[in-house]
């Protein structure tokens, strides 16, 4: 909740500006749904794609303050993020209400970034894999892709979102592993090696390099280092620059 609409058009006419010639990364920005028209008229015809916060799995009808995958694509969206963990633990979001919220997305040919992970309570009794198996067999349950592309996986330990705490690249990559060896499981290998695995928490320019470069972090979820030009222009320079060669 953060940018009313002239901030949000700034924000966007300066990473139009700073990141005009990046080809080798993908870039999406996700406004407020107040600002998401607008912003779209800013990046409609360049290399950074818009998404939304949030989506609702109804199409239409009496679900007042909700938002539909019609009006997200009506406004310019192509992604949508699910599952955050703001989401789950303000609003009591479930795993199978996200499942529906994926199918929705899904079906109206959008691309759900969906979230996952564990809290520091949960981490330090050892059960972040069970956590994260737990929500991606939930949240995934009855989903089948045609392109398993169109599907984008955020681990974000929820212990590291905006704390300034941040996991190790090892500790990142552990998890990313292991929910790519879960993908290819429930879904096949090969969907599992085409589905975006990104890391989210506490992400900055200063550990992006080494995260970036772990052989399962395909990318980064970044949260309050998003809303400064300079910083966000800086992580996506670095990750556009990695050199993934592991």
């Amino acid at each position: 909740m953060n940018k009313n609409i002239s901030e949000a058009i700034e924000l966007a006419n300066g990473l139009n500006r700073n990141l005009y010639d990046i080809s080798t990364a993908e870039i999406v920005i996700c406004p407020p749904f107040t600002a998401l028209s607008e912003v779209y008229e800013i990046i409609a015809e360049t290399n950074i794609a818009l998404g939304a916060q949030d989506v609702y799995w109804q199409e239409k009808g009496a679900f007042t303050g909700e938002i539909s995958c019609s009006m997200l694509k009506d406004a310019g969206c192509k992604y949508a993020i699910v599952g955050h963990s703001e989401r789950r633990k303000y609003f009591n979001e479930s795993d199978a209400e996200i499942n529906k919220k994926i199918k929705a997305l899904l079906g109206n040919d959008l691309i759900p970034i969906v979230c996952v992970g564990e809290t520091l309570e949960q981490r330090e009794n050892n059960q972040t894999f069970e956590i994260v198996k737990t929500q991606i067999e939930s949240c995934l349950k009855d989903i089948s892709l045609d392109d398993p592309a169109r599907l984008i996986i955020a681990y974000e330990p929820v212990w590291a979102i905006g704390t300034g705490k941040n996991a190790t690249p090892a500790q990142a990559q552990e998890v990313h592993k292991f929910i790519r060896d879960l993908l290819a499981k429930i879904l096949s290998k090969d969907a599992s090696d085409k589905i975006a695995i990104q890391y989210g928490g506490s992400v900055t320019a200063q550990n992006i390099s080494d995260l970036i470069n772990e052989k399962d972090i395909d990318g980064a979820l970044v949260g309050g280092a998003s809303l400064d030009v300079d910083s966000f222009t800086k992580i996506v320079k670095i990750s556009s620059l990695a050199k993934k060669g592991n």
